[in-house]
């Protein structure tokens, strides 16, 4: 017996997960249940998390967390429960499985069958932004080593455990050279340990025009986690519709599972919503705590039903659906087919399913860091670049002197074009132009000359090399 943490959540959550639980408890799930309130009646209590101390406690200590979904209220100050549960539990793995129904679920895409391995802590969700002039706001994006190795090697125990034979790697490493560069050069370094796959890599704009076009060329598919959200919502949807996707969120401690879809307040207490993503979220979680059993009834159960054309409204068709049935009603049309198995659908085996390796990462020997030089970002409200480099390139050391400015990372100083549109927003790089090494105490004099003139310095970055390669991007039109 399995003691797990649910949450009902919001919107259609409670009617979802009630319909869930009456599914696999029918069909023997070994679990025990304790019950925790997140979600909108939480925020609007005062907390801005979404969720209390107590229930922090209760998740930890059963390990497993069954989610429904939930409602962030509009404005300021309220952090998404979904990304902070994620970070704070070290759930690093969100893993999307999504596969067509055809014919008994309308899709223009009948051989789809893909998994879509997300990193899930990193990347823009960070969530680290500021304003930094008038005019202009930044986001952080932030991409780790131990990041890209957990990810990616769970990207391919995954595929080893369940006998897929591809991995595929989006990134938009063309443009981000540095962060979505180291997220390629480390599936490059890990997957040379897996020869038996086959092992691809697409920029992710032309890899997602090819995900929504033939779908069925792809077999698991690793990411990052703005790439990874988007991608699984659209093979979601052209395998018959978000609402049958579950999700599974997985750490080396902690595991969450959910539908990928939303509340839909719309929709809630009118006994309509489809529980299908949360149950397939469930289906996940069963496998994840050894029921194997069970979420091989389940699945297989729940398969025969829609194979028999009972369907609540949101893929309901006429001509391929039988009944259009609701919330209850579809969860008793499970129920009444469990022990049976679809006929024309693929059944589900987990009969061999094998769990995942989990390897934890190991820390390397630091690299040489070589400090460059450093970017000031200044903030300015004129127009003409050349004014503010006849301003800027009076301060500088006898080792560190202006080199470039770019505004919106495009170079504007020296020999920039008159047409390039520029905000308030000035990045000023100062360069080491012996190739020595910078120190400390010079960064230090520099931002103080660029005080005593009256230069608005809103943020520096620091330019290194590491192992004697630059670790800094260049400006575009550099």
């Amino acid at each position: 017996m399995k003691r797990i943490t649910i949450a009902k959540g919001d919107g259609i959550g409670p009617e979802i997960m009630d319909a869930t639980l009456k599914v696999i408890l029918a069909a023997g799930a070994r679990i025990e249940v304790d019950e925790i309130a997140v979600g909108e009646q939480v925020y609007l209590s005062g907390n801005t998390s979404g969720i209390a101390k107590e229930s922090w406690d209760i998740i930890r200590s059963n390990q497993v967390f069954l989610k429904a979904p939930i409602t962030t209220p509009q404005g300021g100050g309220y952090k998404s429960l979904n990304v902070t549960t994620r970070k704070m539990l070290g759930l690093y793995a969100n893993v999307r499985p999504c596969s067509s129904l055809h014919p008994y679920v309308e899709t223009k895409h009948p051989l789809l069958d893909l998994v879509i391995i997300r990193e899930n802590e990193e990347d823009l969700y960070a969530g680290i932004e500021h304003q930094q002039t008038d005019e202009v706001v930044q986001c952080l994006k932030l991409i780790s080593r131990p990041g890209c190795e957990k990810i990616i090697r769970y990207a391919f125990e995954y595929a080893k455990s369940q006998g897929r034979k591809k991995v595929t790697c989006f990134t938009k490493d063309n443009i981000m050279k540095q962060t979505d560069g180291l997220f390629h050069a480390i599936f490059d370094e890990i997957g040379a340990e897996y020869p038996e796959f086959e092992k691809e890599h697409w920029i992710v704009d032309i890899g997602a025009a090819k995900l929504a076009d033939t779908p069925e060329l792809f077999d698991v598919i690793v990411t990052l986690n703005l790439y990874g959200d988007v991608l699984s919502d659209v093979a979601a949807q052209i395998a018959g519709s978000v609402g049958l996707a579950g999700s599974a969120n997985i750490g080396e401690e902690f595991a969450m599972f959910e539908a990928i879809h939303g509340s839909a307040p719309r929709r809630a207490g009118q006994n309509v919503a489809n529980p299908s993503g949360l149950l397939q979220g469930a289906v996940m979680m069963l496998n994840h705590i050894g029921q194997h059993d069970v979420a091989e009834k389940v699945h297989n159960a729940w398969l025969k039903t829609l194979e028999d054309g009972i369907h609540t409204y949101d893929i309901y068709k006429v001509g391929i659906s039988r009944q259009k049935v609701g919330t209850s009603e579809f969860a008793d049309a499970i129920i009444e087919r469990l022990g049976q198995q679809p006929k024309s659908l693929k059944v589900a085996d987990y009969s061999q399913a094998q769990p995942i390796q989990l390897i934890p990462y190991k820390k390397r020997a630091p690299g040489l860091k070589e400090l460059q030089g450093v970017d000031l970002f200044v903030h300015w409200s004129g127009t003409d670049a050349n004014e503010l480099g006849e301003s800027v390139k009076q301060i500088g050391t006898a080792n560190l002197k202006l080199s470039m400015i770019t505004n919106r990372g495009i170079k504007v100083w020296p020999e920039g074009f008159k047409e390039t549109f520029c905000t308030d927003h000035w990045r000023c790089r100062f360069y080491s132009s012996e190739g020595r090494q910078a120190t400390k105490q010079e960064l230090i004099a520099l931002q103080q000359q660029a005080l005593d003139k009256g230069i608005d310095v809103i943020k520096t970055e620091q330019l290194y090399k590491f192992d004697g390669k630059p670790a800094y991007s260049l400006g575009q039109g550099q």
